[in-house]
């Protein structure tokens, strides 16, 4: 049952931010393409609305800020509540802003395990566990967030696609973690590799 923590403060301005946190489910990870069907279906809806933000994904947690409209941010919430691939989404707020932290962003979907370790003030947070989070750790964690963004859009890296996950790279980050997934699928094409010319030169 998802529980709603909407700020105390009253929605007054026509831009506003809208942060929650929720877990993936069986169903979220019963599809090898769960993050990239995500980030394109909110790519294109999030254009029309003109919502701005940035997904995030560790370690069976999902971390989401957006940007936009009162309105366009209540259906997107809306919409979120109904979503099975999440569960026990917590609204960590919804309230009004000066200006946008990801403008040129309609959704960028960042896997947290790629980059944490190389990022001082991320990795603080590993293992990335949000619900544990004391109450100012996810503003902290979203400054941290601004400060790619910005170095992004200075790189010219904006709007890109996300990044395609394989199937067998999702299917092996349910098991051993995203982070440590590319180097379990190395091993194993090396040692196919090796047992290859082993049979070869046998």
């Amino acid at each position: 049952m998802s529980t709603i923590n909407d700020s105390t403060n009253p929605v007054t301005t026509d831009l506003c931010q809208l942060v929650y946190i929720s877990r993936i489910t069986s169903t979220g990870l019963s599809s090898p393409s769960t993050l990239n069907d995500i980030s394109e279906t909110a790519v294109e809806r999030n254009h029309i609305d003109n919502v701005t933000g940035i997904l995030c994904y560790g370690n069976g947690y999902f971390l989401q800020c957006v940007e936009g409209s009162e309105q366009a941010l209540t259906n997107l919430k809306n919409r979120l509540l109904v979503d099975d691939r999440h569960k026990e989404l917590k609204i960590l707020d919804f309230s009004e802003i000066t200006e946008r932290r990801f403008a040129s962003w309609s959704l960028r979907s960042i896997t947290l395990e790629r980059w944490m370790t190389k990022e001082p003030e991320l990795k603080k947070l590993m293992p990335f566990k949000p619900y544990e989070w004391d109450s100012n750790e996810w503003q902290k964690f979203l400054d941290v967030l601004q400060g790619y963004y910005e170095e992004q859009t200075r790189t010219g890296n904006v709007d890109t696609p996300p990044v395609k996950y394989s199937t067998l790279g999702v299917t092996l980050s349910k098991v051993v973690g995203q982070h440590q997934a590319f180097f379990l699928i190395q091993t194993i094409l090396g040692l196919m590799i090796v047992a290859t010319l082993l049979w070869l030169l046998l």
